[in-house]
Parts: structure tokens; sequence; C-alpha cells
């Protein structure tokens, strides 16, 4: 079956992740074959202000060492800052000035300029910002996205009359799925969503969890998610015997294989943090390509 497209994410580097092994995480991405890249303006998102917009930085640092002219950038803008706070600036002046800087910044490597966090439920002010986004894509063929909207039926109504094919980052996971918030824009048939955060922040099928976890740092509790990991490792088994196919081992391979084989999604974001996780998820993503894992959708929606 045809899988949908990877994307690299970039939310850590300049945090957990250092200049140096989001380089390598490039060439291991580019010699893989992959060209889509995610960024946004406020990665990474980790409270110290003098690190916002470093992640870009980094990525731009890439692209002009390297001489990259293919790669397919999304860049999401709309936060002011990285402190988590709820304050943006999406007027139709400032999307179409951050339209030009990141065009001068990444040239033909640029390809998406996508609304990150929009949560105002003023119509007159979204409609200003799609009508900007439509100027963009007329004017400099920028691919117009969405990203944590608040109000996606807002966009859907305003949508009707602009006309625009968005592409839509959500969140996908065992624990959490957007795609009902977005249903309004999903009725419209012709957007591509993209599914993001598909290892359900960091958590691990045996339940164990080191101190310095992901998992337990982003406010995770263990408790809340025993019961589900209870019903995954007791179908595993069988999933895993029934057909020759390399194993289903981790919560990482359950999200590739949750978001990848649902029909509602044209690709989906890599939020990993070593080079040595790429590697692991690029390998288990050849799996996916090569065998059929369509009975372990099945199950986990079953499950769920």
């Amino acid at each position: 079956m045809s899988l949908p497209a990877l994307i690299l994410g970039t939310a850590q580097w300049g945090w957990n992740v250092s200049r140096d092994e989001a380089f390598h995480m490039l060439d291991l991405w580019l010699n893989a074959g992959h060209r889509d890249v995610d960024a946004a303006t406020n990665y990474p998102i980790n409270k110290n202000p003098k690190d916002f917009r470093a992640s870009e930085k980094i990525l731009h640092e890439y692209v002009r060492a390297h001489g990259l002219t293919d790669l397919r950038i999304t860049l999401k803008i709309g936060s002011l800052d990285n402190m988590r706070t709820p304050d943006i600036n999406l007027a139709p002046s400032f999307i179409m000035m951050m339209g030009d800087e990141y065009r001068r910044l990444f040239d033909a490597n640029l390809h998406c300029l996508m609304l990150h966090w929009d949560n105002r439920d003023d119509a007159s002010a979204i409609h200003g910002t799609m009508e900007a986004l439509a100027i963009l894509q007329k004017e400099q063929g920028l691919q117009p996205g969405l990203s944590g909207i608040a109000h996606p039926d807002i966009y859907a109504t305003i949508n009707a009359e602009l006309g625009l094919v968005f592409d839509i980052q959500l969140k996908n996971n065992l624990l959490q799925s957007d795609l009902g918030r977005y249903q309004a824009l999903l009725d419209q048939g012709k957007h591509r969503f993209f599914a993001y955060g598909i290892n359900a922040g960091g958590i691990k099928l045996d339940g164990v969890y080191p101190s310095d976890s992901t998992f337990l740092s982003r406010g995770g509790d263990p408790e809340k998610v025993a019961a589900m990991l209870e019903q995954l490792r007791s179908i595993l088994p069988k999933l895993n015997t029934d057909f020759v196919r390399p194993p289903v081992k981790t919560m990482n391979h359950i999200g590739l294989i949750y978001s990848a084989l649902n029909p509602k999604f044209s690709g989906m974001l890599l939020g990993v943090s070593s080079v040595a996780q790429l590697s692991e998820t690029l390998d288990y993503w050849r799996n996916l390509e090569t065998y059929d894992y369509g009975d372990v959708w099945a199950a986990l929606e079953r499950l769920l």
C-alpha cells in the first residue's frame, strides 16, 4: 500500500538536540531519500527566551552550508515567544512579512507557511489572515497550512468562500486524536492532514520510565495509561505470531502504524530526539513499506 509522507520535526533542536546532532539527523534524513522538514518560529519551546528561533537557525545554517534547493520546508508562524504563552500575531501584514522573510532565508526550499496556535474566535480577523495566505500562495507559490487551531469550524466557514486547500497538522495517537475537532475541514474533502505526537508524549510499552524520561518530564502519569498498556501487551503476541514479518515491539512502532495506516492522513511528523531514534524509526518504516500491518491497525482501532 502507499504510505503517507514522513516529515522530520525540529521542535527539540537547540534544546535536547544539539546543533551537531541535528546536522547528523539531516544527513541521515537526506541519505534515506526524504526531503520534508517541519519548523516553527517558536521552536524549541523550552521557555528560554534566548533560544527563540534557535531551531530554524540550525536548519538555515545546514541548508546554506550544503547549498540545498530541493527541501520541502514547512514553517509555522504566529507565536510571539517560546514560553508556551497564548500570545500570537497573525495580522495580515505580519503574514506577508514572514512570507517574504522565510522566502529570503530558505529560497526554493520553503514549501508551506503554516498558521500556528491561532486561538482567536474573531471571524473578521481570521478572514484577513486567510486572505494574506491566499496572496502568498498566488504570488510566491506557498502552500497554506494550519496547526493547533482553536476554532477549525470558523476556518471552514470562511474557506467556503476563499477555497484554499490547506496542509493541516493535528495530534493523533492512542490517547488523543484531534481528527474529530477538525471535522468541518475534513468534510470539505480537499485538505491534507498530517499527524504529530504519534508516540503519545513518550509512553513506554513496558510502563517503565527513567527519571529523565520525556513522558515524566511532560507531566505524564503512568497510572493513567497502565490499563491501556496492559491491553496492548495482551494483543501483541498474537499479532506478532500470525504473520511472517518483523514484530511490533515498541510504542514507536505502534504510533507509526496507528497513523500511517489511517487513510485520513497524508503525512506524519517525526519528533525524534536523537540520531539513534531516527535511524530506528526509518528502519521500521521500511518494514511498513514491505509488509502488511493492516491487521495491527484494525486491532488498535478496535481496542480504542
